[in-house]
Order: C-alpha cells, then structure tokens, then sequence
C-alpha cells in the first residue's frame, strides 16, 4: 500500500495499468490527446504487482487497473475517467499539468 501511494503523487498524473490491457491503453492515449504527460507504471511488470494490484482495489478502485491520480488523489478507472471527460471536468482537474 505504502509503494501505490508514493508513486501515486510522485508526479501530477500517475496511471497504473497493465501493458496488455486494451483499456489501459485507452486512458493512456486520452490524456496524450489531452496534452498531458502521465506517469504510467506497467504493474504486471513490476515484481511487486501483485501487491500493488492488492492495494489499488483497497483504495477503491473497483479494476486495479487502469487506475488513475490526479494531484496524489484516485480519480478512478476507466469508467470514471471517461465520465469526467465528458462532462468536461477532467479538463480542468488535468489544466495545470497540461503540456505547453
């Protein structure tokens, strides 16, 4: 747990996602449409995935992956994400993070 927070708000935007995973894959590729550069850590890469996948579902990410912080907070997953998107408040939570 104590891993998944650090990384969490070592930087602006964290995902956690997983390299096969196609949703993963979709968030990843909206913030690069939205001009923001995330940090993404590939936790079925990582020798400690299984715990960090443990950890994301006990923060309260329904799917451990993709999981996605903004500022240190848990946004959400996928389904979250894209609701944020459409009603245009991903936009303004990701405005300072923006690439120039």
């Amino acid at each position: 747990m104590e891993k998944v927070t650090r990384l969490a708000s070592e930087k602006e935007v964290v995902i956690f996602s997983k390299s096969s995973c196609c949703l993963c894959h979709s968030v990843k590729v909206l913030f690069q449409q939205l001009l923001v550069k995330p940090k993404v850590y590939e936790i079925d890469l990582d020798p400690e995935g299984r715990e960090m996948e443990k950890a994301l579902v006990s923060l309260g990410c329904s799917t451990p992956v993709p999981a996605v912080f903004i500022g240190g907070i848990f946004v959400g997953s996928t389904n979250q994400v894209m609701s944020l998107h459409l009603s245009g408040t991903l936009t303004q939570l990701i405005q300072p993070y923006k690439l120039a």
